[in-house]
């Protein structure tokens, strides 16, 4: 009986640390993405007005971000 409390807890101790580490990603995601708008924002406000994104530059940053995205899921390897 005791090694089914074990298992358990340890259940327990692994869903404790994945959600904790949902919700601190989820808020520097969140942090990053507002601090991106705001230069963003400024950029835009220097330059003319209206922010403007071209193809190039739209395609050139969402590949930027899937780097990233791969070289965070290597770090747990």
């Amino acid at each position: 009986m005791s090694d089914n409390l074990e298992v358990i807890e340890e259940a327990e101790v692994v869903d404790n640390n994945k959600v904790i580490t949902l919700a601190i990603g989820s808020i520097i995601g969140a942090m990053i993405g507002l601090a991106a708008a705001y230069l963003l924002w400024k950029n835009a406000e220097k330059s003319g007005g209206e922010f403007q994104v071209s193809a190039g530059e739209g395609i050139s940053l969402s590949l930027l971000v899937m780097g990233l995205l791969r070289q965070v899921a290597k770090i747990g390897e």
